[in-house]
């Protein structure tokens, strides 16, 4: 071997052993400052719905409201990004012409980079006022359905769980396309022209070609999508309003929290640092779930050889 492939193999191997270790040494620490909070916790932390963490010495503190609120928002984004984002994506590699199809690709791209305090206060300030009628209509009509009864901030319809998924679901749109369109395009030409030769329809190619070849990776881009919405924060914090003496009950107009807006709406809290344990301790969970969804979509997309 060369001198320079075994330096250049070198770096890379240093630089994966680095990649891990950091992570590893981000979960023992989150671990270590947690401890003692858990230590000084009266209920059980993970079924519990309260969070009383103001008083170091008398510390009630659950995640079962966070984890809760956490997943409703993520699995609503998911299920309106989903279906969009692969609408998207075929439009862009199937039908539209390369002259619009590569303008359209970057602007859908460059959703990615708009901060998320902008999607909140657009989310809060624009979108909320405009979608309430239909907000009010969905809760009034659909009311006897658990999902769509009214939420534990009833009567106002706009900083709930229903409003923060639609929003995070144009959050993660363009990751989900992206990644999506990505493993489309390399649907393998010859299978594409001998469906087309076979006097195929556009959608039949689709259906028996495209579709078979990037299930795959359609599903691993969606799971990183639900990791990014996992984690969002500030977001949400900006939507989402705290309800008073009533817990989440899987309402889609239920306020709450996540795990990541608890974090952030209370940071004032830091300065004790067993007060702040228990946020830590809040933190390592949403580490490891986002973690473990990650793994998830690798493996979904290891599977197939994507």
């Amino acid at each position: 071997m060369r001198a320079g492939d075994r330096i250049f193999q070198n770096l890379t191997t240093g630089a994966g052993i680095f990649v891990v270790a950091l992570i590893a040494l981000i979960g023992i620490f989150l671990v270590i400052q947690a401890i003692p909070a858990l230590k000084a916790d009266k209920v059980n932390f993970l079924f519990n719905h309260g969070w009383s963490t103001n008083d170091p010495k008398n510390m009630a503190f659950g995640i079962a409201d966070l984890a809760e609120v956490t997943v409703a928002t993520s699995l609503v984004a998911l299920v309106i990004a989903m279906p969009i984002s692969l609408g998207i994506a075929l439009f862009l590699t199937q039908y539209a012409p390369p002259k619009l199809a590569r303008p359209f690709a970057y602007i859908v791209d460059l959703l990615a980079a708009v901060p998320s305090i902008i999607f909140g206060l657009w989310g809060i300030l624009v979108f909320a006022p405009a979608i309430e009628p239909f907000s009010q209509w969905v809760n009034s009509t659909f009311s006897w359905i658990p999902i769509f009864a009214p939420g534990n901030i009833a009567p106002n319809v706009r900083g709930t769980i229903f409003t923060a998924g639609i929003v995070l679901a144009v959050m993660i749109l363009p990751i989900i396309t992206s990644l999506t369109r990505e493993v489309f395009e390399r649907t393998p030409t010859a299978q594409v022209e001998g469906a087309l030769a076979l006097g195929a329809t556009r959608w039949e190619v689709i259906r028996t070609t495209v579709l078979p070849f990037g299930k795959a990776g359609f599903v691993g881009a969606s799971m990183l999508g639900l990791g990014r919405a996992l984690g969002e924060t500030i977001a949400l914090a900006v939507i989402l309003l705290i309800p008073q003496g009533r817990n989440f009950d899987w309402s889609l107009f239920d306020g709450g929290a996540t795990f990541a807006s608890k974090i952030a709406q209370n940071y004032s809290e830091f300065n004790n640092p067993t007060s702040a344990g228990a946020y830590i301790a809040a933190g390592l969970v949403l580490f490891v779930l986002t973690f473990l969804v990650n793994f998830a979509a690798r493996s979904i997309v290891g599977k197939k050889g994507e």
